[in-house]
């Protein structure tokens, strides 16, 4: 390599990090408007919308000033008895609403807003939060492709180059969702929380400038099984999220069919999310769609151990938790099938898989050594 060619590099991999410190100025920015729509957007839309769906349930008239909120017509759709479906039409100001019956005879509860958008403030701010969360994909983006040109391979050789690629996809399945018009925009606030985590733990303390690869990296293997790795562990993530809400949310749901009020905060919160019944729902079809994708992971790997060392498997530190991790979402989605262990027992289960991804990450990665330790921090 001439020193042209090494000074254009240099130049190259510059911009690659401008873009990610103006991405993490961004994606910051996109936190504090997440944290103006639930903070300061009004659920007493929400709340009005929910006590007229009671209303319609039990047969009660509505009270004065709530007849706009009971004068448009509803859809009820039942299958099975398990589930109603009750939908408006969307106003300006106001979500569609969906109400799901809850487990174990609990009353239906209808669907949140997504977030705190009940009124029109809190939509403004959540419309904000997510145009500024395209803005720093975009800038995040660049910085992966800028990396990865000044690089002359694939930008995920090293985990600082992993790290920024994983919350790059992460973003890009959050901002997919969307597209696809579906109610996740209470993924927004913890999602632009941990990327801004990840990023700041890349750029501090796993940075690498190294562009040479070692020659068992050095194989189009890296560019299966390591997008691979990277594209299930962002949906596993999503997944996560979803799980862990949920779990606040079937806690919330449970004090209120047992007639104690929870706190304030606790409300304002929780009330603004799906009902527990869809977060639920949510993370076990993205678990289950990437479950086979994770099993190819592990294949494709052995097949590059086997080009690379010489054998498919030797029970490496990665590749020991790798199959950790594949067992406890294989457990997750067999108890899923077993009326024990539906609800809270599963979501227990996914948490632990998916915590045994970030082990298999990070504490492997910095703190055992094995033939997966070549790519450095």
């Amino acid at each position: 390599m001439n020193l042209v060619t090494l000074a254009a590099n240099e130049n190259l991999a510059d911009a690659s990090n401008m873009l990610i410190y103006s991405a993490m100025a961004v994606y910051a920015l996109a936190f504090l408007a997440h944290i103006a729509e639930w903070v300061l957007g009004s659920r007493s839309k929400v709340a009005r919308t929910s006590a007229a769906l009671g209303r319609e349930e039990t047969g009660t008239e509505p009270a004065a000033g709530d007849e706009a909120a009971a004068a448009a017509p509803a859809v009820t759709v039942r299958s099975g008895g398990t589930t109603a479906v009750l939908e408006r039409p969307r106003q300006r100001s106001g979500p569609k609403v969906v109400t799901r019956s809850g487990p174990a005879g609990r009353p239906e509860v209808p669907d949140g807003p997504g977030a705190a958008g009940g009124d029109e403030r809190g939509d403004m701010y959540g419309r904000i939060a997510v145009s500024l969360t395209v803005l720093a994909f975009l800038l995040h983006a660049g910085c992966v492709l800028v990396r990865a040109i000044a690089v002359g391979r694939a930008p995920w050789a090293n985990m600082y180059e992993f790290s920024t690629t994983f919350s790059m996809v992460v973003v890009a399945g959050y901002l997919g969702f969307l597209l696809a018009k579906k109610n996740v925009r209470w993924l927004g606030l913890p999602l632009v929380t941990t990327v801004l985590l990840d990023l700041g733990l890349a750029v501090t303390v796993l940075y690498n400038d190294s562009t040479q690869l070692v020659p068992a990296l050095d194989s189009y293997w890296l560019y299966i099984h390591v997008s691979l790795a990277i594209t299930v562990g962002a949906l596993f993530y999503l997944g996560a999220v979803a799980t862990v809400l949920y779990l606040l949310r079937d806690r919330h749901e449970t004090k209120l069919a047992a007639g104690r009020q929870p706190g304030k905060l606790a409300s304002s919160v929780l009330e603004r999310l799906p009902s527990s019944v869809s977060l639920d729902k949510f993370a076990y079809r993205i678990n289950a769609a990437v479950f086979p994708l994770w099993t190819f992971t592990i294949i494709a790997g052995a097949i590059w151990a086997e080009s690379a060392w010489g054998r498919y498997w030797g029970w490496d530190p990665k590749e020991v938790w790798s199959f950790i991790t594949w067992v406890f979402y294989a457990a997750y989605l067999h108890a899923r099938s077993t009326a024990g262990w539906k609800g809270r027992k599963a979501a227990y289960l996914a948490i632990a898989a998916f915590a045994c991804w970030i082990f298999n990450y990070y504490f492997v990665n910095i703190f055992f050594e094995g033939l997966h330790s070549y790519g450095g921090v």
